[in-house]
Formats: C-alpha cells, sequence, structure tokens
C-alpha cells in the first residue's frame, strides 16, 4: 500500500519579468510526491530545479498552475499562512548553511520552535538532544564562526527537524562540503528518510542523486525523466506534529524576547553606528528637557520677585490711566475709601498712599530721599518683614506720630558706619522723625533710590499739605481670585464717586502677562528643539532602511524557518525604538546634568524640572521610534523570503 501523496503540482509555472517582457523558468510542472519518499530534483544550472524547490517549500509562488501541501492550495494562502505552512512542516537545510551568526548552535536550532510558540525548556531541550544525535554535543554554544562547513550544515539538519521537519528541503546540501563531509551529511538524510521524513534533494551531482530513491531530472523548466530506483515502503511516516505549544500568552512572550535579544545584538554589532543614530535624539529630547526646565526656571524666579511686591495686591489711582494730566485735579480718592474698603469681605488690608521727595539727614550724612506716607497697614499689604525694631502702628496714623521706618538703601547712606539707628533723629525736609524700624531688604522696594516710610496722616499734615491721596494699595482676601476682587473694588469706588474716575493696577496683571510671556518663549524655543527631534527620527529611519538593506539575509532565514511579517515588523520597531529610548534617557541625563551646573554656577537661578515633561520626552522618543521605524520595519516584513535568501 502506497504512501498518501504529501505534495502535488498541475500544470505549475513560473515566469520573472525580463525588460518589457518575461522569461519563463518552470512550464507546466505536473509532480507529486508521496509522504515517506527521498527524491533529487536533478538538473544543469538554470534549469529551474531551485525555483521548484522554492515554490515547493512556499518561499515562493507560481505564476501558473497549482500547489498543494496535505492537500491545501497554497496559492489561496496570505503570507503568514504560508509561514505557517514552512513552521509546521518544512525543514531547509541550504548550501550555504544559513545559520545566524550571532547565536550559538543550539540558538539557532531554537529558532523555529520560538516562531511555533512551543515551550521554553521542551524546545531547549530537544535543540540539545538533536545535536548531540548529530555529533555536536560539545559544540552546543559554538557560533556558526567557530564551527566547520560540515558541523554548520549539521546544526542546519538539526534547525530543519526542530519542529518535526516532516518534509526536508535540501538544497546542494553537499555543495560547500568536503568528500567526507558531504557523506557524513548524506548518510544523515537517508537515516532520517529511513525514519519516515520525506526527503527533497536539489543537485546537480548525479553521484549525491544515487542516494535518492526517486531521481526527477529537470531541463530549461520541463520534467524530462522521472524514475525510481528503488522501491521503499516506508514503515512509518513522520507527521507535522512535534510537542505541545506553550500558551498563547507564553508564546507571545518568547517571540518577543526573541526580537529584543536580536534588537540588542543588532545595536552591539554597531556600536559606533547606534550612537550616531542616537545623537540626533539625544540632542533634541535634552533641549526639549532644558527648555522646559529653563522656561519653568525663569518663570519661578520672576514668580518670586513678583511675590515681593506684595501678595495678590491692587493699587488705586487717580485718573484714566498712568500720564492722565488731569489725575492732580482729581480730589475724590481720600481717605475715607480707604477706611470703607477695608470694610468690605473680599479685602485683606488697606493702605491710602501719600508721597514727596525730601533731603533727609542725619549728622554730616545726607541723601536724596522719597518719603512714602502709608498706614499702618501698608507693610502686611506689602508683605514687607522688618529687620530690626517694628513699623508704626494705626494709633500712630491717628496722631500724625513723627516715626519713621527706613529701607535697608536709607539704612546705609544715613548711617554708613554702622550703629543702630533705632530711636535716632533724621530730618526730612525741616520735620524730625525718630526711626523705629528697618525693613528687611525685598524685590519689591523701589528702584535705585532711598524710601523712607512715615504715617500718610503725618506725611499729608506735616509734608504736602493734601487731603486726597496719591493712591490706594489693597490686599485682596487669600481665597478671592483677584479678578473678582478688582471688578468688586471698580463697582464699589464707581458707586461712591458717580463716576469712574480712577483707574487699577492689578499686580496679577504682571503675574499674567510674564506667564504668557515664559510659555510663549518655551513654546517657541521647543519648536526648533522638536525639530532637531525629527532630524534625529529622520536619521534612524535611514539607519534602519540601511540595517533591513544589510540584514536582508537574515530576515530571509527568519522567514524560512516560519517567522511571521509581524515577528519581522516586531524585531526591527523594537530596534528603532530602544534606539530612541536610549537616547531619550541619555537626553533627559544631559539636561539634569546641565541642570546641576545651572545651580552651581548661575548665582540662585535654578532650572526647574518637572515628571510630565521628562516623561513627554520619553514619550516622544517612543514615538519616534515607531514612526520612523515602522517604514524600515514594513519593508522587512513584506520581503519575499526567496529573495531575501538570495541577497549577498
Amino acid at each position: 500500500m502506497s504512501a498518501p501523496p504529501i505534495i502535488e503540482t498541475t500544470g505549475l509555472g513560473r515566469a520573472f519579468a525580463s525588460g518589457e517582457g518575461s522569461v519563463a523558468v518552470l512550464k507546466d510542472v505536473d509532480l507529486t510526491i508521496r509522504a515517506g519518499e527521498m527524491v533529487a530534483i536533478v538538473g544543469a544550472s538554470g534549469s529551474g530545479k531551485s525555483t521548484l524547490m522554492n515554490i515547493l517549500g512556499c518561499l515562493d509562488r507560481p505564476t501558473s498552475g497549482s500547489y498543494r501541501v496535505m492537500g491545501r492550495d497554497t496559492g489561496t494562502l496570505e503570507r503568514d499562512e504560508l509561514a505557517a505552512l514552512r513552521r509546521e512542516h518544512f525543514g531547509f537545510i541550504f548550501q550555504r548553511y544559513h545559520l545566524l551568526s550571532d547565536l550559538t548552535a543550539v540558538g539557532n536550532v531554537e529558532v523555529p520552535a520560538i516562531y511555533a510558540g512551543r515551550d521554553p525548556r521542551a524546545r531547549r531541550a530537544r535543540a540539545f538532544e538533536l545535536l548531540a544525535r548529530l555529533g555536536l554535543g560539545e559544540r552546543t554554544l559554538h557560533r556558526p564562526g567557530q564551527l566547520s562547513g560540515g558541523q554548520q550544515q549539521r546544526v542546519s539538519i538539526a534547525r530543519a527537524l526542530m519542529n518535526g521537519g516532516a518534509i526536508i528541503l535540501a538544497d546542494e546540501p553537499t555543495g560547500a562540503l568536503d568528500r567526507a563531509s558531504g557523506d557524513e551529511v548524506m548518510r544523515i538524510l537517508q537515516e532520517l528518510n529511513a525514519e519516515g521524513h520525506t526527503i527533497i534533494l536539489v543537485t546537480h551531482d548525479m553521484a549525491v542523486a544515487g542516494h535518492a530513491n526517486r531521481i526527477i531530472e529537470i531541463s530549461d523548466g520541463v520534467i524530462t525523466a522521472d524514475r525510481s530506483t528503488r522501491d521503499v515502503t516506508p514503515s512509518n511516516i513522520v507527521k507535522a506534529t512535534m510537542q505541545s505549544s506553550a500558551a498563547p500568552w507564553r508564546a507571545m512572550a518568547d517571540r518577543f524576547a526573541e526580537a529584543f535579544r536580536m534588537a540588542l545584538r543588532a545595536m552591539a554589532a554597531h556600536r559606533m553606528r547606534t550612537f550616531l543614530t542616537m545623537l540626533g535624539i539625544i540632542i533634541g529630547i535634552a533641549s526639549v528637557v532644558s527648555v522646559v526646565a529653563l522656561g519653568k526656571g525663569a518663570q519661578s524666579r520672576v514668580m518670586a520677585q513678583i511675590s515681593d511686591l506684595g501678595t495678590n495686591t491692587i493699587d488705586i489711582f487717580p485718573g484714566r490711566d498712568f500720564g492722565d494730566l488731569r489725575a492732580a485735579s482729581i480730589q475724590t480718592l481720600n481717605e475715607s475709601d480707604a477706611q470703607a474698603l477695608a470694610r468690605q469681605p473680599y479685602i485683606d488690608s488697606v493702605s491710602p498712599n501719600v508721597s514727596t521727595s525730601v533731603t533727609a539727614r542725619r549728622g554730616n550724612f545726607a541723601a536724596s530721599a522719597q518719603v512714602s506716607g502709608v498706614g499702618a497697614d501698608y507693610f502686611r499689604v506689602r508683605g514687607y518683614k522688618t529687620e530690626r525694631g517694628a513699623v508704626f502702628d494705626k494709633a500712630a496714623v491717628v496722631r500724625s506720630a513723627q516715626v519713621a521706618v527706613l529701607d535697608s538703601k536709607a539704612l546705609q547712606a544715613l548711617f554708613p558706619h554702622g550703629g543702630d539707628p533705632i530711636g535716632q533723629t533724621v530730618l526730612l525736609g525741616r520735620m524730625p522723625v525718630h526711626v523705629i524700624g528697618v525693613l528687611r531688604p525685598s524685590q519689591g522696594m523701589g528702584g535705585s533710590g532711598i524710601t523712607i516710610y512715615v504715617p500718610y496722616s503725618t506725611a499729608a499734615t506735616r509734608m504736602t499739605g493734601r487731603n486726597n491721596l496719591e493712591s490706594i494699595t489693597v490686599r485682596v482676601a487669600d481665597n478671592v481670585k483677584s479678578d473678582a476682587a478688582q471688578t468688586a473694588v471698580t463697582a464699589f469706588l464707581t458707586r461712591r464717586h458717580g463716576a469712574k474716575d480712577f483707574f487699577i493696577f492689578n499686580s496679577d496683571q504682571i503675574r499674567q502677562a510674564v506667564t504668557r510671556t515664559s510659555q510663549t518663549m518655551t513654546l517657541l524655543i521647543s519648536s526648533i528643539a522638536v525639530i532637531a527631534l525629527v532630524v534625529g527620527g529622520i536619521g534612524v529611519m535611514n539607519i534602519m532602511l540601511v540595517s533591513v538593506t544589510e540584514r536582508t539575509r537574515e530576515i530571509g532565514v527568519r522567514m524560512a524557518v516560519g517567522a511571521r511579517q509581524s515577528d519581522i515588523l516586531q524585531q526591527f520597531l523594537i530596534e528603532s525604538v530602544l534606539v530612541c529610548l536610549i537616547g531619550g534617557a541619555i537626553g533627559v541625563s544631559l539636561a539634569l546634568m546641565l541642570g546641576v551646573m545651572v545651580r552651581l554656577i548661575g548665582g540662585g537661578f535654578e532650572m526647574v524640572f518637572s515628571a510630565p515633561s521628562i516623561l513627554l520626552a520619553f514619550a516622544c522618543s517612543t514615538v519616534i521610534g515607531v514612526l520612523f521605524g515602522f517604514l524600515p520595519a514594513r519593508n522587512a516584513a513584506r520581503l519575499d523570503p526567496v529573495e531575501a535568501l538570495a541577497r549577498d
């Protein structure tokens, strides 16, 4: 009883494009191969025998006719379905071995089982078992470069048997070997055939073909002879079965791990090129993170300076705006307005303000000074603190006391040799005052001149002779928004005056303006840094395209042993993303180092790093890796296996 057909072709043809026409390499090939046979396909170079073997191994597709494996018409199958056929039914032995140079012998043998989703421990044990059976038990951890030609071919045979190898396709299996090694390989193939493996040899050597029990001669793409040398009825037939698969999640994890390892090996093999590829990403990420940190640092510093001007304050002036010539004639802004405002629930504290310029004297020391007449709450409104003594209270305001509080510049001008100023007398013009306090230096204190603070009632009655106020300074309650308080103050004073004869300056407007400016500048400079990232991404894409070209044969080998399109796509995407992520990590590290340097030499200025900006940098790295790595990865996944294997 003959074995069932395992391979059938009907009217099989294969033509290749040549200029404007085509060249037919195979013509109307009808062929049936039964399970357990050992068939040799022989012919001269260019006869079409290798093309036929590529089609039989599902590495290539016919342009006409049909080809069925185990009754399945391969013409209707997608790429991944053909890959599944190669995994489950075929084992390939190539003339040039096609071992992966970065893997050990056992690693090469395991590859088909990884793509088949086999259990890791089971596949490892089988790989060692196959290598030991083929006489390589002591060479399992050697790489292909450390093995002889015969040993490499035996590793190739072990790889072909890894998933069962029901059908073994051997393309000139002894072509690159010496006679002794060739005889050893043929002996192994005969033993495998005796165990039930279907063996299909492609050779031009009739001595090699003589080991087969059936010889098919092909010439100019046409089968010219098909004869049996001896009748063989196999005692058993190897089917496409093997140890059970791992769980689906474990199979996916194994394929991912294999792709990850291959990506790392490829990067390590071309360290300088990998670093130069990363350089664009490193510069871009470092720029983005640094610019954002610089912007936040500058904004934080300016905000701190603004806070020194007074926490959430509103200044009210007579007139329509700064420079209004009618402002001096407006008499409606007065002390009662300040007192009325102080009673409003949205107000924390209020200070009436008047000012004048005088010459301040103490003994032989004199200086031009700005005398600010303010209320007792002024220092709370502005957030000023004393360094020595104390500020005046409301009682001093009521009795128009001749007391004064100096700022740090006034202290330096009037007491240049030191000494305790508290209790000392200073002349403000012709009016003597007793110094009761000195303020702690603050960013909000005036410009380059000196300022001396006295009760506004004292300044009004003894120095300016004015009843109206120059301004009113209001501190908004902490639980009230500045904009809402400004609106309420405007409405309140408009009702009191019967007209809007004042204007308001809100310190929060400075804060908002600085924030907007800072954000705009950060966005502008970040946009420039993003350009660097895009340029870096293009560099990644170019290098990955080169990598795909360099590793075309490796891709072909992986496809031949059953890798899916998604497996190849995943491998190159992982490599691209790794390049970008490592580049991103280095870029962030450089930005953090820059931050340390700025803090050490920046005179109090600090770059403010935030976790969101760093996470965003890594997200950008990942996105760039995926976007710019996808095209090369897709190109790799779409390679035709037979063309990839033929590349040098």
